[in-house]
């Protein structure tokens, strides 16, 4: 039988514009998770691991087991026979959202085998003559053909630093992540993320982290009228975390108490002022059980000083 080529894409959006535009051929997978929150364990495809996936969807994210079942866990069954594939083509962004999904993917395909098997990754990001970074599916047509053209092939050196840091990911000592950031690999955007990543856990003085901050910092400096528009603001400015509406509704939440919403505009409160100033630590108000991989958010502090953790 006639090798081809398997295609993991980073979501539902991206499988169905390269069908459509018929810039590829082979099979998909598509990666329906969100492994940047939540418990996770190194074998994403153990019945244990789906089960602990499985509860915190459903508990944070109301996606019920079933649609988890259909979505994600299927989709598994796609690798069992790797060996048919003459080559395997990663699709994924220039963010922590994708990086997370992708460094699992490359640990998982490790575990089937796929030693002798050529890697590629198709990674957006920075383009010549935009302002803005950019997603996979906000490229032009001649974009995304070029990216595919120029597709980075994987060195089994970068495959296993993937598949290293996925393990670390899901260890709970997030300060041995700090000693990956500075590795030389063909990941472009791998250290930036994972220092966005260490940015997640909350600030030693004020009990927020990086992106919490910048939202009230946003408050603060635009003309935001209510949390709608604060929404749209969030998911343009966010660097490079690459959160979606679900995610990024859950951050905002969590902020309420930094704001006041007056007739004309969203504001800071007089916490939010204190806040932004780093003049009191919320720590206290704002600690819940909230898990990076195989870490509790609020078991570390991020000091933007040193910009290393202190574990409390």
């Amino acid at each position: 039988m006639e090798k081809h080529t398997l295609h993991i894409t980073n979501g539902d959006s991206l499988t169905n514009r390269l069908k459509e535009l018929q810039l590829v051929e082979g099979d998909f997978f598509t990666w329906r998770e969100m492994l940047c929150e939540g418990p996770t364990e190194i074998n994403i495809e153990a019945e244990d691991a789906i089960k602990k996936r499985k509860d915190f969807l459903k508990k944070y994210y109301r996606i019920t087991p079933t649609d988890f079942e259909e979505k994600f866990v299927s989709q598994l069954k796609k690798l069992d026979d790797l060996e048919e594939y003459k080559e395997i083509i990663l699709w994924f962004e220039y963010d922590l959202f994708c990086h997370v999904n992708m460094i699992a993917a490359i640990s998982l395909l490790l575990r089937k085998g796929i030693n002798k098997t050529p890697v590629y990754l198709v990674c957006s990001g920075r383009i010549e003559n935009e302002k803005k970074l950019m997603g996979l599916c906000d490229l032009s047509e001649i974009q995304l053909k070029n990216h595919y053209k120029n597709k980075i092939h994987l060195s089994l050196d970068d495959l296993e630093l993937a598949a290293y840091i996925w393990t670390l990911y899901c260890e709970s000592n997030p300060m041995k992540i700090a000693a990956q950031i500075k590795k030389h690999s063909s990941f472009e955007y791998l250290s930036i993320c994972l220092r966005a990543h260490l940015q997640r856990f909350p600030n030693m003085l004020t009990g927020l982290n990086v992106l919490e901050h910048n939202i009230l910092e946003m408050v603060e400096t635009y003309q935001i009228k209510n949390v709608k528009q604060l929404m749209g603001y969030t998911l343009e400015y966010q660097g490079y975390y690459g959160y979606g509406d679900m995610q990024m509704k859950r951050v905002i939440a969590r902020l309420f108490q930094f704001l006041d919403q007056t007739k004309n505009r969203l504001q800071l409160s007089e916490r939010g002022k204190l806040a932004l100033l780093q003049k009191k630590n919320f720590y206290n108000t704002q600690i819940l059980d909230w898990q990076y991989g195989g870490v509790k958010k609020y078991d570390y502090l991020y000091n933007d000083q040193t910009h290393k953790l202190l574990k409390l």
